[in-house]
C-alpha cells in the first residue's frame, strides 16, 4: 500500500464533504467534486526533492500528491515531462521579445495530447475501484486517451464523438480498442447519451468533471510547470479552454503548493482562451457572470475547445478572476494564421487549440493586457499532426529534365 494523503472529497459549489475511498460522480448539487489532501501531513512527509529523486520521468513522480493508493493501480503508457520551448524566430510576428513566450508542448505525451494526464488518473482510479466499463463523450483527444489507458488497464471503453470530429481522432480511438460511435450533434449531445447509459448499460460516466480524478491528472501540469521553473511560476498562462479541467487543475495545484510553502510569490494570471464560434466562458466573464449558459450553434476549427456548456464553468471563471487574468475569444482565421506562422518560422507544429493561445497572446500584447517583459506560457494541448494540414501540390517528374531554377 502506498501512503495517500487524501483526507476527503468536497463539493466545489457547496463545500459539502464526501468520504474518500468510494466511487463518486458529481456532488448532490450536481457539481464537480474536488479531492482534498492533508497538506500539513504531506509536507511533513515529503519534500520537493523527492519528485526528481523518484526517477519517474513523467507525472507519476507526483504520486504523493495524487489519489491512487496502490502502486499497481498506476496505469502508464510511458509518460514524460513535456518540454518548454521558447519562441525565438516567431517572436517578432507575435509582437513579443524572444524567449518570453514559451510553449509547453503537451503533444509529447502518450496518445499525443494533454488528455493523457486526466484520463490516466481517471482510469487508474477506476481500476482501483474495480470499475470495468467506462464511457466518455469526446471531441477527439480525450476519447483517444481514455481508450488507450482503459485497454492498458484491461477495461472496456465506449466512446461517443460528434460526427465531424477530425477523422484521424475517430480512427485512433477505434484502433486503440474503444467502441467508437459518431453522433449527429455536439459533445454535449454525446454527453446526454453517455449519461443515459449509466443505468441502461451500467458503464461509468467519465465525462469532463463528472468524476473527481481527471482534475487531479490535469493538476500535474501545474506541478510539473512549478518544478521546471525551479519552484517559481511564470507571470501568465494562456490555456485553451473547453471543459476547462486543466485550468481548474493547475489553479488547484498552485494553491496546494502555496499552502505547503513549496512556492512563494504571486501566482500566474490565468487566461481562458476560446474561439469566437464557441465562447461561453468568455461571454460569462465579460458579463460579470459566474455561470455560462449553453452556446448555440457552436462551431470552430479548433475542435477540442468546441464545448458549448461546461459543468465546471464557475470554477474556470473563479480561477480567471482570482488570478487577475482574463478570457479571450479569437476568430478561426486568426488562430490558423498564427499556427501557420509559428510552424514556418519556428519549426513547431501547434494544434489549432494550442495556436489559439499564441493568437490570444499576440492580441493581449497589442492591447496591453500583458507586457513584453512578462513570461508567458502557451499550452499546446496536442500534436498538430492529428489535424488536417495543407495539401502539397509541388511535383517533380524524374523522367523529364529538371528545371533547377524553381529551387532558387
Amino acid at each position: 500500500m502506498t501512503e495517500t494523503f487524501v483526507s476527503h472529497l468536497e463539493c466545489s459549489l457547496t463545500g459539502k464533504r464526501y468520504e474518500a475511498g468510494q466511487v463518486h460522480g458529481l456532488s448532490e448539487a450536481g457539481r464537480p467534486l474536488l479531492v482534498r489532501y492533508d497538506l500539513e501531513k504531506l509536507a511533513a512527509n515529503c519534500s520537493r526533492d523527492d519528485f526528481a529523486a523518484s526517477g519517474d520521468p513523467g507525472f507519476w513522480r507526483y504520486a504523493a500528491m495524487l489519489p491512487v493508493t496502490k502502486a499497481e493501480n498506476r496505469v502508464s503508457l510511458g509518460e514524460v515531462m513535456t518540454p518548454l520551448i521558447p519562441l525565438e524566430q516567431s517572436a517578432a510576428g507575435l509582437g513579443a521579445k524572444p524567449g518570453k513566450a514559451i510553449v509547453k508542448d503537451e503533444g509529447r505525451l502518450p496518445t499525443g495530447s494533454f488528455k493523457a494526464r486526466g484520463l490516466c488518473l481517471a482510469v487508474s482510479m477506476a481500476k482501483e475501484f474495480g470499475i470495468e466499463h467506462l464511457a466518455i463523450p469526446t471531441n477527439g483527444n480525450a476519447g483517444a486517451a481514455m481508450a488507450a489507458y482503459a485497454m492498458r488497464a484491461g477495461q472496456r471503453a465506449t466512446v461517443l464523438c460528434p460526427s465531424d470530429t477530425p477523422d484521424i481522432n475517430i480512427r485512433e480511438i477505434q484502433q486503440q480498442g474503444g467502441a467508437t460511435y459518431m453522433v449527429n450533434g455536439l459533445i454535449n449531445d454525446c454527453g446526454k447519451i453517455v449519461g443515459g447509459g449509466k443505468e441502461a448499460v451500467g458503464w461509468f460516466d467519465i465525462s469532463t468533471l463528472k468524476e473527481p480524478y481527471r482534475i487531479e491528472g490535469k493538476k500535474t501540469m501545474g506541478l510539473e510547470l512549478a518544478e521546471q521553473f525551479g519552484w517559481k511560476l511564470p507571470d501568465v498562462i494562456f490555456y485553451p479552454t473547453g471543459g476547462g479541467t486543466g485550468l481548474i487543475g493547475m489553479w488547484k495545484a498552485f494553491h496546494e503548493l502555496q499552502q505547503m510553502g513549496w512556492i512563494t510569490g504571486k501566482l500566474p494570471k490565468m487566461v481562458a482562451v476560446q474561439a469566437e464560434g464557441c465562447a461561453p466562458i468568455v461571454k460569462a466573464w465579460e458579463d460579470g457572470e459566474e455561470h455560462a449558459p449553453l452556446w448555440e450553434n457552436a462551431h470552430t476549427v479548433a475542435a477540442g475547445i468546441r464545448v458549448p456548456i461546461a459543468v465546471g464553468d464557475f470554477l474556470i471563471i473563479r480561477a480567471v478572476r482570482e488570478s487577475n487574468g482574463f478570457a479571450m475569444a479569437l476568430p478561426d482565421e486568426e488562430i490558423m494564421d498564427v499556427r501557420n506562422m509559428i510552424a514556418r518560422e519556428e519549426g513547431l507544429l501547434l494544434c489549432p487549440e494550442g495556436a489559439a493561445t499564441a493568437a490570444a497572446y499576440k492580441r493581449a500584447l497589442a492591447e496591453g493586457l500583458v507586457t513584453p517583459d512578462e513570461t508567458a506560457i502557451l499550452y499546446n494541448c496536442a500534436t498538430g499532426l492529428k489535424y488536417p494540414l495543407d495539401e502539397v501540390t509541388n511535383k517533380l517528374n524524374k523522367d523529364a529534365e529538371i528545371d533547377y531554377s524553381q529551387f532558387s
